[in-house]
């Protein structure tokens, strides 16, 4: 698999800080989270019972894990390792226990850690997690699919731009407990823009996190307004094209369920995140949201300049029907 962060340089060390760590309490995708590596793209929260804990310290990858990045998946634990981050386990869907490598710092943790890491253990809870972009638009939802560099946050920049809310950026998870209502649980209040589509886009009211790599070229952008922090049922799945014109077309029956698979996170890490009957469940939850939803081909039109003809052939989609 291709993840970023697996190319990273190592940083340079650092001087580690003295001090114990604090835990603190954080909300995402439903969750309360207590944290000891310090989270501030996720909404705090009051100090509750956590349904998932993130602890600091040592984690002992089985085997070897001598290349930049490596993964392991058991039946109840999960490791991935990547040399210039950290090594992290997943075990039992509701702790994940973070080694940071020498001079990292939380800042650069917290990249793979809401990434990837949230993700596989969001799947583990048993919710079906695409690496998609979702956007809330008067109590329906439109889900953004597509290949690297296909424009899916920044699409989901312009749609707030033009008034509407955030659900998640990078990982959404859809609850699909109800089969006749998904859900998208809502993320954080964060979005990562390139800076040409950042300059273009325009958000207000974002604050503009600080650079925790030389090597990450996006900017990660905080909102202080424009985040839906409810659940919101699935109304549309688009998968996003480059094209000459703005347009929508569905996909056949036959092309909307290898759609979902191929976007679903656990499928970013093959077969092997997939042990025993994960295979089935997650096969089912794919064929249940390509049935219940289907799928959609957005064709965006190349140049940032024509962003809002994406928004305004969206707008009316969700418009013509219920959702």
């Amino acid at each position: 698999m291709n993840l970023p962060i697996a190319s990273l340089a190592r940083p340079e060390p650092q001087m580690a800080a003295a001090s114990k760590r604090v835990r603190r309490f954080y909300k995402a995708y439903g969750l309360v989270i207590r944290s000891e590596v310090v989270l501030p793209e996720l909404e705090p929260t009051a100090p509750a019972t956590p349904d998932l804990e993130i602890a600091v310290g040592r984690v002992d990858f089985p085997g070897t894990a001598s290349q930049a990045a490596a993964f392991r998946f058991e039946p109840t634990r999960q490791y991935l390792s990547w040399q210039a981050v950290g090594t992290f386990m997943i075990s039992s869907a509701n702790r994940i226990d973070v080694d940071p490598a020498p001079g990292v710092e939380d800042p650069l943790l917290a990249f793979p850690l809401l990434g990837p890491v949230m993700a596989l253990a969001l799947h583990q809870r048993g919710l079906l997690v695409l690496h998609a972009s979702a956007i809330a638009v008067n109590g329906k939802s439109v889900i953004f699919m597509g290949d690297k560099g296909a424009g899916k946050s920044t699409t989901a920049g312009a749609m707030i731009g033009a008034g509407h809310r955030l659900l998640t950026d990078d990982v959404v998870a859809l609850d699909l407990s109800d089969p006749d209502r998904p859900m998208i649980l809502p993320g954080f209040p964060q979005l990562k823009l390139a800076a040409d589509a950042a300059s273009a886009i325009r958000l207000e009211q974002a604050e503009v996190r600080p650079q925790v790599h030389p090597q990450i070229d996006k900017a990660q952008h905080r909102l202080r307004e424009g985040f839906a922090a409810e659940a919101v049922p699935v109304s549309r799945i688009y998968v996003l094209e480059r094209g000459v014109r703005a347009a929508i077309s569905p996909l056949t029956g036959a092309a909307a369920l290898p759609a979902i698979i191929k976007f679903s996170y656990a499928t970013r890490f093959g077969r092997q995140a997939l042990p025993g009957g994960f295979a089935a469940l997650h096969l089912r939850q794919c064929a249940q949201i390509a049935g219940r939803t289907g799928v959609s081909r957005l064709e965006v039109p190349a140049g940032l300049a024509r962003i809002d003809e994406a928004v305004a052939v969206i707008e009316a989609d969700l418009a013509s029907g219920t959702g």
